[in-house]
This record gives C-alpha cells, sequence and structure tokens, in this order.
C-alpha cells in the first residue's frame, strides 16, 4: 500500500493568513480539539488543482449549516488560499484538508459564546504511484458498530472515533482497511472509505441510510457508473455475502479507487470492471488539471 509522504508543507492557512507550520497554534480551549466540535474536508490536489472542490465545498457547507457553524471565509477565497498553498510546493499529487471548527467557548457543551470559528487548510505529499498505478488491499471486518440512519455520518465531522478503533484493528492485523457494519449486521463503509461490490455485472454500494458516509469519492463513482452505461444499485450485504461477490473495491479522495485482494485472510475475485473504472477516474483527474 502506498503511503503519505511523512513531510507536510511548510506554511498552512490559517484564519486568513499564510503562517508557518511551527507557528500554527490553536488555543487549548478549542472546541474542535476537545470535543471535535468542528468538520473537516480532505480534497485530493493533482498538478495543484484540486480535484471535485466544488462537491466538497458544498458537502462542508452543509455540514456546518447542520452543525450550526458559520464558515467564516466564502468558497472564493478558500480557493484562492488553496491554490496560493498549493504554488508553494512542487508536488504533483497531494492532499489537501480543511478544518473547521466552532472555536474557544465557554466550559461545557454547550456552544453558547463560541461566536468565532476558526479554519486551516494544509497541504500533504500523497506517493504518486497511488495515482498511475492500480493497488489491492487487504480488509478485516471491524468489530466497531455504527448505528443506522445517523445523520451525522452524512459529513466528515471532527469526532471520528468509531473510524479510529476501526482502523486500529486493521493495524493490529496488519490491514489496509477494515470494514464496518452497522446496527443491523449490514456492511456500510471503511474506516476511511467507501464500499463497493459487482455481483452479476452490476455495481453495488450500501445506501446512505445504512450509515455510509456520503463521500463525494463515491458520488463520483456511481456518477461514473452511470456514464460508462454501467449498471448501479444500492444495496445492504453482510461480510459472508461479500466474500462471494464478482469483485470488491473501495472509494476514498486520497486514493481513488481501490481494489479490494482479501478478506479476513480469504481471496476476493478480481472483476475487469474496477480496473475500467478506475482508469476512467484517473482521467476524470487529468482532465481536470488541464
Amino acid at each position: 500500500m502506498p503511503e503519505f509522504n511523512t513531510s507536510t508543507s511548510q506554511w498552512v492557512w490559517m484564519n486568513g493568513a499564510m503562517v508557518r507550520t511551527e507557528n500554527a497554534v490553536v488555543s487549548v480551549f478549542d472546541r474542535s480539539f476537545l470535543y471535535g466540535d468542528g468538520l473537516f474536508e480532505g480534497i485530493l490536489m493533482y498538478k495543484g488543482v484540486p480535484f471535485l472542490w466544488g462537491e466538497h465545498l458544498q458537502r462542508l457547507e452543509r455540514g456546518a449549516k447542520f452543525l450550526g457553524i458559520e464558515i467564516p471565509y466564502d468558497a472564493h477565497q478558500l480557493r484562492r488560499a488553496s491554490l496560493e498553498l498549493a504554488t508553494r510546493e512542487t508536488w504533483t499529487l497531494a492532499f489537501l484538508r480543511i478544518h473547521l471548527s466552532r472555536g474557544v467557548g465557554r466550559r461545557g457543551y454547550s456552544p453558547d459564546g463560541a461566536r468565532n470559528p476558526s479554519l486551516i487548510i494544509s497541504l500533504h505529499p500523497i506517493a504518486a504511484e497511488s495515482l498511475s498505478q492500480p493497488v489491492a488491499w487487504n480488509l478485516i471486518t471491524s468489530s466497531v458498530c455504527i448505528p443506522c440512519t445517523d445523520p451525522l455520518s452524512q459529513y466528515k465531522t471532527a469526532n471520528k472515533l468509531p473510524q479510529i478503533l476501526a482502523k486500529m484493528e486493521a493495524d493490529n492485523a496488519g490491514a489496509n482497511e477494515a470494514l464496518i457494519r452497522n446496527s443491523q449486521g449490514h456492511l456500510t463503509e471503511g474506516s476511511s472509505s467507501n464500499l463497493f461490490w459487482i455481483r452479476d455485472g452490476e455495481v453495488h454500494t450500501p445506501p446512505l441510510a445504512a450509515g455510509a458516509l456520503a463521500g463525494v469519492t463515491r458520488q463520483h463513482v456511481l456518477s461514473l457508473c452511470t456514464r460508462l452505461h454501467q449498471r448501479v444499485s444500492e444495496t445492504n450485504i453482510t461480510p459472508s455475502q461479500l466474500v462471494e461477490c464478482d469483485g470488491v473495491f473501495l472509494s476514498l479522495s486520497s486514493w481513488g479507487i481501490v481494489s479490494a485482494s482479501h478478506l479476513e485472510g480469504r481471496p476476493l475475485r478480481q472483476s475487469p470492471i474496477v480496473e475500467t473504472l478506475r482508469a476512467a477516474y484517473c482521467r476524470d483527474i487529468e482532465t481536470a488539471s488541464d
């Protein structure tokens, strides 16, 4: 599995200004630090251009409205800041992270008094082969369960403890990713990815009502299927049913489309549909950067 580079940008954009990374600090009383009271978005940057920028910003805006946090900068300001940050580095492939916090408020859970949201944009390099070469991940099924129809699952909130615990299980098992089930025993997503599988020539993915994140890359994959005249359906599945499918893959903004090779050590079938979708996804990234 290709990894994020251990280095990071020397600069971050913090509350309206470019700041050296070592000088970018937040208060110990910031509500995102204390309670996870905030949101984030992760966006692929290719040749200095953010991919699916509008879709990511729309989700951030929807999440901010749901949580009642005012975004202190408009979409134009955020894009300009992101592009400026990208020009300070020479990375062909990078991951842009936008983090919005409610800011500092009074002690306790009540957000009353937190009237100055904080917003930070950072940039992190990705190994170039994650886009140019197909990869296959080894999966496990996590013991973590999440509720169905949880409205918070639609947004990238700053509180991701279930996903963190699931990823810890994957790390301990030597796996690349952990699949998470919902309270009804159906698979919903990976710790940092959306789940897809292929059965009888049709692409399937869990419905959002099952607890899956409304992934931006997930939605782009669904659009790709429509464009390629590929049948697609939102259905539920259990881990035992997944190993019988004709192919399994994941979608996530940092790596795009990733094939799955094993689940709990059992080999998974490989479908040419996965590579067809991955190649089309990579072409879209190339086109967006032209």
